[in-house]
C-alpha cells in the first residue's frame, strides 16, 4: 500500500499541503479578512456610538434630574411660604373673632351684673317692705296698736343694718 509507505510519500505530501494552504490562505483568508475586518469596525464604530449616546442620556437625566429636584425645592419653598401666610392670617381672623366674642361677653356680663343690681335691689325693696309689715303685725300683737309705716320701715332698715 503506497499510502502507507511514508519514505516516498513525505516530501510531496508536505508540498502540496503548501500548495493548498497557499491556496486557502490567499483565495480564502483574503477574500475574507477584509469583509472581517470592516465588520469589527462596523461593530466597533456601533458601541462606541451606542456608548456615546448612553452616556448623553444619562447626562440629560442628571439634568433632568437636578431640575426636578430645584423645581421640587422651590416648590416647597413656595408651599412654605404660602401655608406660613396662611397660618399669620388664620391667626389674624381667629384673634379678631376672640376679640369680638370677648367684647360681647364683656357687654353680656355688663349688662347682666347691671340685671343682677336691679334684681338685688329690688329683693331688698320687697324683703324691707316684708319685714316692715312683719315687724308692724308683730308689734300690733304686742301691743294691740298698729305703728305708723314710716315708723316701721325706719326699725326694719335699723334691724337689717
Amino acid at each position: 500500500m503506497p499510502q502507507f509507505d511514508f519514505t516516498h510519500v513525505f516530501w510531496p505530501q508536505i508540498i502540496w499541503l503548501a500548495v493548498f494552504f497557499a491556496i486557502l490562505y490567499f483565495g480564502i483568508v483574503q477574500a475574507t479578512l477584509p469583509k472581517l475586518g470592516r465588520v469589527m469596525e462596523t461593530r466597533d464604530n456601533q458601541v462606541t456610538g451606542d456608548i456615546a449616546t448612553a452616556e448623553a442620556a444619562k447626562a440629560e437625566a442628571d439634568r433632568l434630574k437636578v431640575d426636578y429636584d430645584n423645581g421640587v425645592a422651590a416648590a416647597q419653598d413656595t408651599a412654605r411660604v404660602r401655608l406660613g401666610a396662611a397660618r399669620t392670617e388664620a391667626t389674624k381672623a381667629i384673634e379678631a373673632k376672640l376679640a369680638a366674642a370677648n367684647a360681647v361677653i364683656e357687654a353680656r356680663t355688663t349688662e347682666a351684673q347691671a340685671s343682677l343690681a336691679t334684681a338685688r335691689t329690688k329683693a331688698l325693696g320687697e324683703i324691707e317692705s316684708v319685714a316692715a309689715d312683719a315687724a308692724a303685725t308683730i308689734v300690733e300683737k304686742l301691743t294691740g296698736a298698729r305703728p305708723a309705716d314710716d315708723l316701721a320701715a325706719a326699725a326694719t332698715r335699723a334691724a337689717l343694718g
